[in-house]
């Protein structure tokens, strides 16, 4: 695994590109210029790894676009220390990015190749997530509740399982909508439990799948 110079100019590139894109928190744009985006795709992607680009990852799934990496960190306004749960770890870069900024990271993907392969990856790059193969839909229970929720694919309704995973004064950024295009909503729990919530746009995600893939 190698990161070199011209990788490290390559990342500069895109982050004053997301900075050009609005993106404004200096702990999202530092864990992006730290995480070698490279080593999430194939090697044939290598030269592209740096543009603002989706790539296809196996199993029908893709990375996300770093902006929509950025965009959805930035929604949960993090701080070091953080629980945070994931559902669809997928290539494992956005879960890199949340360890990097320091959350505690439990993240579930439904793909077992993906799983796999990222179970292999990210110790590689000295991250400690909690990694799970399962129904993000179901969440972790016996992990919650968490500070901050991610979710890294097209939801059809809000689970009703993960907002009771969320502790009250926490926050869940999840891509709603059963199309090829959903509203990145933002779902925040008060103190006293009762749920909010604002939309920030349109974005593309592949479709969260129930059920654990055989």
């Amino acid at each position: 695994m190698i990161d070199n110079f011209r990788h490290k100019g390559l990342r500069k590139q895109l982050v004053a590109e997301l900075e050009e894109k609005g993106i404004k928190q200096q702990a999202v744009l530092d864990a992006i210029m730290a995480v070698p985006r490279h080593y999430f795709l194939d090697p044939v992607f290598t030269k592209q790894a740096y543009s603002n680009m989706a790539f296809q990852i196996g199993a029908g799934q893709t990375i996300s676009h770093p902006y929509t990496v950025a965009f959805q960190t930035e929604l949960l306004e993090l701080s070091k220390g953080d629980k945070v749960l994931e559902i669809g770890t997928g290539s494992g870069f956005q879960t890199a990015v949340l360890c990097e900024i320091g959350a505690k990271v439990y993240s579930i993907e439904r793909q077992k190749e993906l799983f796999l392969k990222t179970k292999q990856l990210i110790p590689k790059l000295n991250y400690t997530p909690k990694l799970r193969y399962g129904d993000g839909y179901k969440g972790w229970p016996s992990f919650a509740p968490f500070d901050k929720i991610i979710i890294t694919c097209g939801a059809p309704y809000i689970p009703e399982d993960l907002v009771n995973q969320l502790k009250n004064g926490g926050r869940m950024v999840i891509p709603l909508g059963d199309g090829k295009v959903q509203e990145m909503i933002l779902l925040v729990k008060n103190e006293a439990g009762e749920i909010s919530q604002k939309s920030f746009g349109k974005f593309s995600f592949v479709p969260m799948l129930k059920e654990t893939a055989k």
